[in-house]
């Protein structure tokens, strides 16, 4: 086999590293595991603004449209319906049930949950672990507990009380308003 100057030198110089062994250990970089890129909780599906699942919302100049997105179409951000159907189909039903509550001026009450959650036969677990943490998380609903201690025992409870927020819209808008800002600012200095 022949070596060329290039080759060979690159060899030799890499079995010359590290070889002394009275070397201070703190200069080898110490190991760090590898990204597996953003948790899944933690992601939101933004498909392709062109996309065919999105109802157009800019008209060719970058000026929004006056229509609005349906709740099935918000939900679909948060469980993205291709990749997460069960997910996305729980978060809708239970949102519309928080809409139709809400909307006659009350909240959504642990009773109202327990309700829903056998009258739709979904599993408890995916409820509680996956959907509502989710939903609370990225702002689309509001989760109140009140700490009661009745006074014939010891033993607390503390009921939980639903809401919708509007802390999703103002996160989302504030990136997009700081976006539109960035991009205004380059284009008035042409």
């Amino acid at each position: 086999m022949v070596e060329d100057e290039y080759t060979s030198g690159e060899v030799n110089s890499e079995r010359s590293v590290n070889t002394d062994h009275n070397t201070d250990q703190s200069d080898k970089p110490k190991p760090t595991i590898p990204s597996r890129g953003i948790p899944s909780k933690e992601a939101m599906y933004l498909p392709p603004h062109y996309s065919k699942e999105l109802r157009r919302f800019q008209d060719d100049n970058e000026t929004p449209t006056r229509n609005y997105w349906s709740l099935e179409e918000v939900v679909n951000f948060i469980f993205p319906k291709k990749y997460q159907e069960k997910y996305y189909e729980i978060a809708l039903s239970f949102l519309k049930l928080v809409v139709k509550v809400e909307s006659s001026g009350k909240s959504v009450t642990g009773d109202d949950i327990g309700r829903f959650i056998k009258e739709n036969n979904i599993s408890k677990a995916t409820f509680y672990n996956r959907v509502l943490p989710r939903l609370k998380r990225v702002g689309m609903i509001k989760v109140e507990r009140e700490t009661i201690v009745p006074l014939e025992s010891k033993r607390k409870f503390r009921p939980m009380k639903i809401s919708l927020s509007k802390t999703f819209g103002n996160y989302l808008n504030k990136i997009g308003d700081s976006w539109l800002a960035i991009v205004d600012d380059v284009r008035s200095r042409r």
